[in-house]
C-alpha cells in the first residue's frame, strides 16, 4: 500500500514538471513570435496624395439600349396555320397580315351563330304579327326580342372570331423571330412572332445620388454606340427613378432617335454623357480606392511618418474613380489606396512606391 502511494506522489511529480516545462516553452516561443511579429509588422500599401484640382462635374453612365416597342404575338384560339405572309427581318406596319389561320371550330360556330340568328328573326317576326292580333301576349312578345338581340350578338361576336384568323400586327417594327410555318397547329397561346420597333431605342443606365440631382426629364444627352465610336445619337431622358436600387442607385432612361438604316440594335452597348451645367471647380479629391470599405463609411488610412492612421472625413460628391472631400483631410496628405484590408489604426506601413 505504502508502495503504491509513493509511485503515484513520484507520477504526480513528474506531470507537473512537464506541464512547468510545457508553459516555459510556450512562454518562450510567444515571445521569439512577437519578436519576429514586431521586426515584420509593417503592411505593405500604396498611396496618393491629397490635392485641389479642378474638376469637370460632366459624366457619364454606360447601359444597354431597348427596343422602344417590343411585343410577342401569340395565339389566342386553336387553329392551323394556313398561310404565313413574314419573315424574319420583314418590316411590318400597324393592321398587316402577318398570317392566317384556318378553324373548323370557328367555322362551325359562325354557321350556328348564322342559323340561331334567321331562326330568332323569325321567330321574332311571327310574335310580332301574332301580337297585333291578340295572339301572343306583350310577354312573349318581349321574349322574343330579347331571344333575337341574344342571337345577334352572339352572331356579331361568331364573325369576330373569323376576323381573328387573320393574325394583323398592332405595332409598327420588324419581325425579330417567327416560331410557326404553314401546317403549325396552333393552340391557346401558342407563341408566333415577336416584333420590334427599333426606329427609336430606350439606354437604361445608372446613375448615383449625387449626380441625379442634376437630371431633369427631358434633358438633352448625347449617347454614343461601343461599335460606332465615331458616331453621335441624340437622347432625351424620358425617365428618373424616384426610388434607388439595392446599390443605391438611380435608374434613367434615355429615347434615342436611330438613324434610317436603324443602325443600332437593341441589346448593344451604349454610353450616355451627360453635360453639366456648371464649368469646372476647384475641389479637394481623393481616389475612390481611398475609402475603407465603400464611400459611405467617410472612413480613410493616411500614412504618416509610417504609420497608418484612421480618420474621419466628410466625403462629397463621387466625380468617377474619385471622391470630393468636403472636411478631415488637408492638400498634400497621404492617403492610403490599397493594403486597407490589412490594416488598423496605429500599423506600420511600408510604401510601395
Amino acid at each position: 500500500m505504502k508502495k503504491n502511494i509513493i509511485t503515484g506522489i513520484i507520477i504526480l511529480g513528474a506531470i507537473a514538471i512537464i506541464a512547468v516545462v510545457l508553459t516555459n516553452n510556450k512562454k518562450e516561443n510567444e515571445a521569439k513570435t512577437a519578436l519576429v511579429a514586431e521586426k515584420n509588422a509593417s503592411v505593405s500599401v500604396k498611396v496618393e496624395t491629397v490635392k485641389t484640382e479642378e474638376i469637370s462635374l460632366d459624366f457619364s453612365a454606360n447601359g444597354n439600349f431597348e427596343p422602344l416597342q417590343e411585343l410577342s404575338f401569340s395565339a389566342e384560339k386553336p387553329g392551323r396555320v394556313v398561310r404565313v405572309l413574314v419573315d424574319e427581318g420583314s418590316t411590318v406596319r400597324i393592321g398587316q397580315t402577318l398570317a392566317i389561320v384556318r378553324s373548323e371550330q370557328i367555322i362551325s360556330d359562325l354557321q350556328t351563330a348564322q342559323a340561331s340568328y334567321q331562326n330568332a328573326l323569325s321567330d321574332y317576326n311571327r310574335f310580332e304579327n301574332a301580337f297585333k292580333t291578340g295572339g301572343v301576349t306583350k310577354q312573349q312578345l318581349d321574349q322574343a326580342k330579347l331571344g333575337l338581340v341574344t342571337a345577334k350578338s352572339r352572331l356579331q361576336q361568331a364573325k369576330v372570331n373569323i376576323g381573328d384568323t387573320n393574325i394583323k400586327s398592332t405595332i409598327n417594327g420588324i419581325v425579330n423571330k417567327k416560331y410557326i410555318e404553314p401546317g403549325s397547329v396552333l393552340g391557346a397561346a401558342t407563341q408566333m412572332f415577336d416584333i420590334v420597333n427599333v426606329s427609336r431605342l430606350k439606354l437604361k443606365v445608372t446613375v448615383n445620388e449625387n449626380q441625379v440631382a442634376s437630371l431633369k426629364l427631358g434633358n438633352n444627352v448625347n449617347v454614343k454606340a461601343s461599335v460606332y465610336p465615331d458616331a453621335n445619337f441624340s437622347g432625351k431622358i424620358t425617365f428618373i427613378a424616384p426610388k434607388a436600387d439595392s446599390r443605391l442607385n438611380f435608374p434613367v432612361e434615355i429615347e434615342i432617335a436611330n438613324n434610317s438604316s436603324n443602325d443600332l440594335k437593341a441589346g448593344m452597348y451604349g454610353t450616355a454623357e451627360f453635360a453639366s451645367n456648371q464649368q469646372k471647380q476647384s475641389l479637394m479629391i481623393v481616389p475612390r480606392n481611398a475609402f475603407v470599405g465603400s464611400v459611405s463609411s467617410n472612413q480613410v488610412f493616411v500614412a504618416e511618418n509610417g504609420i497608418a492612421k484612421l480618420k474621419t472625413v466628410t466625403a462629397g460628391r463621387i466625380l468617377g474613380d474619385k471622391v470630393e472631400i468636403l472636411n478631415g483631410l488637408s492638400d498634400g496628405e497621404t492617403v492610403i489606396v490599397t493594403g486597407q484590408i490589412n490594416l488598423q489604426d496605429g500599423y506600420k506601413v511600408d510604401i510601395i512606391k
